[in-house]
């Protein structure tokens, strides 16, 4: 067999795509009085209940960042305009995303609205080049519909995604297979996907405070001191991703309801539950180790008519508090006078997985489990 020299030898061309601010970004465009402002779209204008989905860059100036509860983001900026969100809309833009995506390559791993992986190894106009493929779809969502993109491009998933936040917006990072290891080395725990606060903080407080450090243990210890994802440590950090592009892949969900034993008719009465079951809900996505980032509420009144209400984020949530506040503040959009509800439901969907699992479940517990 003839000896392949390391610059021939053949890798994955992984870029992912992520849209800058998507949601503020839209408002932006289409209402130019918006344009230069701090604006958060979702929460509420009262700051009371709710969550921001998205901040303009003008409001992250300020610190205000998705997930946050809208009493801090007037707290932040005073000033800051709330927008109510146009989901329509958003899923209008991002079906045409998708349109310019599937000029280059059909292996396209949709995150969320605003975000994907593609898979151009082998793309479909003879290219090449990862990089001027994403050069070239950065510049069509520009002249077509007029918003920015950032782009990462690797050889694997996990070092394409840290690569499209590195340099946002408007961003273009590469991280060549030669830049890969030592990349890792210098990357901050907490900028590890499946690393959160808690994770971090324990990490941390045994010294480990980057990927390098992390390089130091065997699996056997990662592993004894993280479970599962010690695993994906070990690996990752060596630069090891083998997860293919799933172009088909499957919706997932996770979450808990509870049908109660008399109606409940007080929004007091629905607080309290709401509480109960987003504790529920974020042990079971610790158990797991997921993280979403759609949260749906929902609701099955007396007369069994059922519905639901999502909100969406562009960042992976797991916290309780996100949860509960997001639910609440779901609840508060719908008109409950003289509404009785039988049950109450939360859930999460639009995960990134550290261990790919075949969860597709909602649990459905007594409260006192």
């Amino acid at each position: 067999m003839p000896f392949v020299p390391e610059a021939k030898l053949s890798h994955k061309k992984i870029i992912h795509i992520d849209m800058d601010a998507f949601y503020a970004s839209v408002e932006q465009r289409d209402f130019p009085e918006y344009l230069g402002k701090a604006i958060v779209v979702g929460g509420s204008p009262e700051g009371r209940g709710g969550v921001v989905a998205t901040a303009s860059y003008e409001a992250r100036k300020f610190g205000i960042k998705s997930a946050m509860p809208s009493k801090k983001a007037v707290q932040l900026c005073p000033d800051v305009l709330f927008v109510k969100p146009r989901f329509a809309v958003y899923k209008e833009v991002s079906t045409k995303i998708r349109e310019i995506f599937r000029r280059y390559t059909d292996l396209i791993e949709p995150l969320s609205l605003d975000e994907a992986y593609l898979d151009v190894t082998n793309d479909k106009l003879d290219i090449g080049s990862a990089i001027d493929i994403a050069k070239q779809i950065k510049q069509a969502i520009k002249d077509e519909l007029k918003l920015t993109a950032s782009a990462g491009v690797s050889t694997n998933k996990f070092v394409a995604k840290i690569a499209s936040d590195m340099n946002k917006p408007d961003g273009l990072t590469f991280i060549g297979p030669s830049s890969i290891e030592a990349f890792m080395e210098k990357l901050p725990v907490e900028k590890f996907f499946g690393v959160g606060k808690v994770t971090a903080s324990k990490m941390k407080s045994q010294g480990l405070h980057t990927g390098f450090d992390l390089k130091q243990l065997t699996e056997s210890e990662l592993i004894k001191n993280f479970g599962k994802t010690g695993k994906f440590f070990y690996q990752i950090v060596r630069g090891i991703d083998n997860r293919e592009v799933q172009p088909h892949r499957e919706t997932k969900s996770l979450g808990a309801e509870d049908t109660f034993s008399h109606d409940l008719d007080t929004l007091e009465e629905m607080y309290e539950q709401l509480e109960k079951i987003s504790s529920l809900v974020a042990n079971r996505l610790q158990n797991h180790n997921l993280k979403g980032r759609t949260i749906t509420l929902k609701l099955k009144f007396s007369d069994f008519k059922q519905l639901t209400r999502s909100q969406s984020f562009p960042e992976l949530i797991s916290e309780q508090d996100i949860i509960e506040q997001t639910a609440k503040s779901l609840l508060n959009e719908l008109d409950m006078a003289g509404k009785k509800v039988r049950l109450l439901g939360i859930s999460l969907s639009n995960f990134y997985q550290q261990e790919r699992k075949a969860i597709n479940t909602t649990y459905q517990p007594t409260l006192f489990d």
